[in-house]
């Protein structure tokens, strides 16, 4: 797989813990058209796993439910690798993570 600039930032946001797709945005400032593509590419690829919230969870809080993805082993391998070899790149996401939500089942 080749790892785009955009790619990187992607991986590295997942780095966070397990995020859903509006928070990477917000946190890459890469567009939705972007960002989207890149996560199903990742998790085609085994570097990322995704499940959906629970259904309820999102209905408490009157809104749709959010898919959250978090790295596979190999994909936490590489993002260290991408976090090692890019300390800029990884540096420009540093800051407050949002709190990770469980994912379900």
């Amino acid at each position: 797989m080749r790892l785009t600039t955009p790619t990187k930032l992607v991986l590295l946001a997942c780095g966070h813990g397990a995020r859903y797709g509006f928070d990477i945005i917000d946190l890459t400032g890469l567009p939705s058209g972007t960002v989207y593509p890149i996560l199903r590419r990742l998790e085609h690829a085994g570097l990322l796993k995704s499940r959906w919230e629970a259904i309820r969870v999102a209905r408490q809080e009157q809104r749709p439910p959010r898919r959250y993805y978090q790295l596979s082993g190999t994909g936490a391998t590489l993002v260290r690798d991408v976090a090692r070899d890019n300390p800029k790149l990884a540096a420009a996401l540093r800051g407050p993570a949002p709190a990770p939500s469980p994912l379900r089942a």
